[in-house]
């Protein structure tokens, strides 16, 4: 039996947002471009990595939600998150970068409807 030309073109996340307005200043804050806007959802891309911000405000079933990011230097984003002044200008959590036993040097941040992004880099696995 043949099989099905089952190709892709891409996999995005639907990512919540609580203030939905709030949420679309930290984004473009980072550095993602905001692509479209309507209907509640929002298209932010950055290179070739892109994901939907999703008005949530109504919806109480968001408790946690988290989103990995694969980058080729975390220390120039760790460094650009800082001189964006993200932590008080929206009043997020921002970790330090720290290397991690799955060979990953990563930090966190918190975007402000409570998303927990770990951004990281691939680093050589520990002996």
């Amino acid at each position: 039996m043949p099989v099905p030309n089952l190709s892709t073109v891409e996999i995005k996340a639907f990512v919540p947002a609580r203030d939905f307005a709030l949420s679309k200043r930290f984004y473009e804050a980072l550095g993602f471009t905001l692509a479209s806007d309507g209907d509640g959802v929002a298209y932010f891309r950055h290179g070739d990595c892109s994901f939907l911000l999703q008005d949530s405000s109504a919806d109480e079933r968001v408790v946690h939600f988290a989103m990995h990011l694969l980058v080729e230097d975390v220390e120039a984003w760790h460094a650009h998150v800082r001189a964006q002044r993200i932590a008080e200008r929206f009043g997020v959590a921002i970790g330090e970068p720290e290397d991690r036993p799955w060979a990953m040097r990563d930090f966190t941040l918190i975007d402000p409807g409570g998303v927990s992004w770990r951004i990281a880099q691939n680093i050589p696995r520990r002996a």
